[in-house]
């Protein structure tokens, strides 16, 4: 059961909807203000500098402002921020609130349940999440979080069948108010690697709920990673929606070290022009996401719009 949309004819290579991400804008303010709970003037803020590095479409992250736990009025202030710049917020992103989370699952799942109310409510294109818990205490410490290891998901077939029922309720649910459901590959949990991920969707079942392939979260590791030619082969198929982003990566022969760091599109690991292409031929025309970490992370999201779009140019 594929999951691929089968047209990219609404699309050209300069009207495709590719997102910035977040993660160039502090959480809390110098004055322990939560950007969760700032006037919308500083919202307005955001917005305008994404569309100052040439954006219009946007990612809400739920680390930074969680629709779910807004009042209408709040959400409609949000909004007009965004429409104020010309911006739209095509997705929102859940991470870290697995549905699985040993002491919180049901209460993930519910929030999960009313972020999809939300982004009906607020016309917000796409509901992101994934299985990913959140930081260990040694994930905190470190200079990138995924030098530690994380929480894993355990190899037990009720838990796994749990995660399965749970998505497919959200799926269901967001089905019912017109959303598809994108599910981010994350080391260590059920989409951690192609075949699992897979498996995941065809086990869960319905057409609207699809991947992330998010595969640079893999190819970061240091370990042994799965090939990423084959590995976007394994997903593409059953992706709706992307989170793009690269690595250099770098290994001994012998296994004896592994390191990466983080690049752009175009002079990482993993080759976009490849696997864009292959994801036009098969059908995509889902929202690319352009994220970064470290440094100007806004700054390379805009470099890597323009080296995707010129992409698109050829594949569309």
């Amino acid at each position: 059961m594929e999951k691929t949309s089968t047209s990219t004819a609404g699309h050209t290579a300069q009207t495709w909807p590719i997102a910035a991400c977040m993660h160039g804008f502090d959480r809390v303010d110098q004055h322990g203000v939560k950007l969760q709970d700032a006037p919308s003037e500083k919202w307005a803020d955001i917005f305008a500098e994404v569309a100052r590095l040439g954006f219009t479409a946007i990612e809400l992250a739920d680390s930074h402002i969680r629709p779910a736990d807004l009042e209408p009025a709040r959400r409609k202030e949000l909004l007009d921020a965004a429409r104020q710049h010309d911006v739209t917020i095509v997705s929102l992103h859940v991470q870290r609130q697995s549905v699985i989370q040993p002491g919180r699952g049901e209460i993930n799942l519910a929030y999960a349940h009313r972020s999809i109310d939300a982004c009906a409510e607020m016309g917000i294109g796409v509901f992101s999440t994934g299985l990913h818990q959140p930081f260990t205490p040694a994930q905190e410490k470190a200079l990138w979080f995924w030098t530690a290891q994380g929480p894993t998901d355990p190899d037990d077939k009720e838990t796994r069948a749990t995660a399965v029922s749970r998505i497919k309720e959200l799926g269901s649910h967001a089905n019912d108010v017109g959303l598809p459901v994108a599910l981010e590959m994350y080391e260590d949990t059920y989409l951690g690697t192609a075949d699992s991920a897979v498996q995941l969707i065809e086990e869960v079942g319905l057409d609207n709920v699809g991947l992330n392939p998010d595969i640079a979260n893999l190819i970061r590791l240091h370990r042994p990673i799965e090939d990423w030619r084959e590995m976007h082969a394994k997903t593409l198929p059953y992706t709706n929606y992307w989170h793009m982003k690269n690595y250099v990566r770098d290994e001994a022969a012998d296994g004896s070290w592994y390191t990466s760091t983080p690049s752009t599109l175009e002079t990482g690991l993993i080759n976009y022009r490849q696997v864009v292409n292959d994801a036009i031929e098969l059908g995509f025309d889902g929202v690319f996401l352009m994220e970064q970490y470290g440094g100007d992370s806004l700054g390379v999201c805009a470099t890597n719009q323009d080296y995707l779009r010129g992409l698109l140019e050829g594949a569309v």
